[in-house]
C-alpha cells in the first residue's frame, strides 16, 4: 500500500526508486543481497552478547567485580533477565561465577569485550569528528558498532587520524 507509511510502505517505496534511480539494491545479485542481510541477521544475534561482556569488563574495570544487579541497573533489564542472560554466557564459556558471586570473564570473553569496546572508541570518535555531538555520539555508537564491517571500521578510523 503506497503512501500508508510505517516500515511496510518505506520499504515498498525505497524499493520502487532503488529500481527507478538505479539505487545500490538494483546493482547487488541475489546472492551479494542475501550475504548482506545474513551478516546483519549475524551483527543482531551477537549484539546482546557483546553488549554484556562489555558491561562486565566495565564493571570489573571500574567496581573490581560485576554484579548481576547492577549490570541489570545498567541495562535497564530485570534481574531475570540478566541471570538467563549470564547463564548463556556461561554456557558460550565467555564468563565464569558461582551463585550469589560476581561474575567475571573468561580470556574470550575479555577478547571480545575489547574487540567491542575498540569498535565503540572509533565509532563515537568518527560521529564526533563530523559533528556529532558527544552525548548522541555516544548513544548512536552502541547500535552502530554492532553493525559495521571491519572496512568501514577502517574507514572510519583512517577518517578520524587523517590531519586536519
Amino acid at each position: 500500500m503506497k503512501g500508508t507509511g510505517g516500515i511496510e510502505g518505506s520499504a515498498g517505496a525505497a524499493a520502487e526508486e532503488d529500481a527507478a534511480t538505479g539505487g545500490i539494491s538494483a546493482h547487488l545479485t541475489a546472492d551479494e543481497q542475501a550475504q548482506h542481510h545474513r551478516r546483519t541477521r549475524l551483527a543482531k544475534e551477537t549484539e546482546i552478547v557483546e553488549d554484556y561482556v562489555e558491561l562486565i569488563a566495565d564493571l570489573i574495570e571500574q567496581c573490581g567485580e560485576a554484579r548481576a544487579v547492577e549490570i541489570s541497573r545498567r541495562l535497564g533489564v530485570t534481574n531475570a533477565t540478566v541471570n538467563k542472560m549470564v547463564s548463556r554466557l556461561k554456557q558460550m564459556e565467555l564468563v565464569t561465577t558461582e551463585p550469589y558471586r560476581a561474575i567475571f570473564l573468561t580470556d574470550e570473553g575479555r577478547r571480545i569485550a575489547e574487540t567491542s569496546r575498540h569498535r565503540h572508541q572509533i565509532i563515537v570518535a568518527f560521529l564526533q569528528a563530523v559533528g556529532v555531538p558527544e552525548d548522541a555520539a555516544r548513544a548512536d555508537a552502541e547500535g552502530i558498532e554492532h553493525y559495521c564491517s571491519p572496512e568501514t571500521l577502517a574507514a572510519f578510523q583512517r577518517f578520524v587520524e587523517k590531519p586536519r
